[in-house]
């Protein structure tokens, strides 16, 4: 007999959540998730992958996968420390520090598992972190496994990051301190502000911490917003992630070779799970070799994220401030924001609604993200949807 007490909680928060238009009913794709995708036999515009330069679905990524599955095998076979560590993850890991602009890089399973490995692993509960409050839920995971004292800093607050810093620095309590950042917040599409927040570490002896999971192939040429902005030698972290831009799996953490090494033998993800398999590996690298060879995808991706939200920012729709393609139209109330997304699919466009807990409650929205894969005729029948839906509902 299952537990009472479990299953009265697991009902009464379920059906709060519901009854909050909170609740998130998870959608099975029927087909690669492409720029058009299939629902319930239905083809939509796909406007909320993270599938930014189309490659989960390049037929040169998916040719180096099926060859690498034909030479290596399916899996890795154990953890990186014993005998998982093939010559393709190496060859991964040189290609990311390459594509970064750093000594050194390693590669995990997640980008979660990076912000879950890579903080613990260097703070503790004699230190302290400065983090901005819209950074990831994987950073404030990771902040709150490594014990250390966690100081929120207003979004984007210089004045704030710098008080709390000096703060922190002159009250004696702390060996170290970190200071994190995204260096793209997600749900917005601003942009940190990292020369400041270089600064402001040189002066505090801060350990500088970027997560650069949706600026790496969005910014720099697709080098990410470190590099974009020249500061590849001032960041001690850099964080990515293989599984959004370069559109296979895994993740990283790029920098000084004795970073990396001391990674290798603390880090637990990578001390205790078996590696990302060897298509995945070899895969990701031929997506950055594709990078840095090229700037065509990513000339493509600004393109039609300028497009789009120069036309949505037409029609009246709340879109926020956004520096990057990343396209948000923020709708508000969360049963409104959900209706907004459901009338969207049914006249063929699937953007989903973004609420609480993802983003702060009272700001729901739908995320769109136009990728280097769509066409302009199907951002344009996108946008005769939103034009419409938008009126039918009283949003526009």
């Amino acid at each position: 007999m299952t537990s009472q007490n479990l299953h009265a909680f697991l009902k009464g928060n379920l059906n709060e959540l519901r009854e909050q238009g909170l609740y998130n009913d998870i959608d099975v794709v029927e087909s690669s998730n492409g720029p058009i995708i299939k629902l319930d036999g239905k083809s939509l515009i796909n406007l909320s992958s993270n599938n930014y330069l189309g490659l989960a679905t390049d037929e040169r990524l998916k040719e180096a996968a099926i060859q690498a599955i034909q030479e290596w095998g399916v899996g890795a076979g154990a953890v990186r420390t014993i005998n998982g560590t093939l010559s393709v993850h190496t060859q991964l890991e040189e290609s990311i520090a390459e594509f970064k602009g750093t000594e050194a890089a390693i590669a995990y399973q997640s980008g979660f598992n990076c912000n879950m490995a890579a903080i613990s692993s260097v703070m503790d509960k004699h230190d302290a972190i400065l983090s901005d409050e819209l950074n990831h839920a994987s950073i404030i995971d990771g902040c709150r496994l490594s014990k250390a004292k966690i100081i929120r800093v207003n979004h984007s607050d210089m004045g704030d990051l710098r008080q709390k810093a000096q703060a922190a620095k002159e009250s004696g309590q702390y060996n170290k301190i970190m200071v994190i950042t995204d260096g793209v917040f997600s749900m917005d599409g601003d942009i940190a502000k990292l020369p400041e927040i270089v600064d402001i570490a040189e002066e505090f002896d801060l350990i500088t911490y970027v997560d650069d999971a949706h600026g790496s192939g969005v910014l720099g040429n697709g080098a990410g917003t470190v590099k974009h902005l020249g500061l590849q030698d001032k960041v001690d972290f850099q964080i990515g992630t293989l599984s959004k831009a370069i559109g296979v799996v895994g993740g990283y953490v790029a920098g000084k070779k004795e970073l990396i090494d001391w990674l290798k033998v603390r880090s637990r993800p990578f001390l205790f799970s078996t590696a990302v398999t060897p298509a995945d590996a070899v895969a990701a690298t031929k997506a950055i070799e594709l990078l840095m060879e090229s700037k065509e995808l990513n000339e493509r991706l600004w393109e039609n994220g300028d497009y789009l939200k120069r036309r949505l920012k037409d029609l009246g729709f709340d879109i926020g401030h956004s520096e990057t393609p990343i396209t948000p139209c923020v709708i508000g109330e969360e049963k409104k924001t959900q209706l907004f997304s459901k009338r969207l699919y049914e006249e063929g466009v699937y953007a989903k609604s973004i609420v609480f807990p993802t983003v702060p409650k009272g700001t729901g929205r739908v995320r769109n993200m136009p990728t280097a894969a769509h066409t302009k005729e199907m951002l344009d029948q996108a946008i005769a949807v939103y034009e419409k839906v938008g009126k039918e509902i009283g949003i526009i």
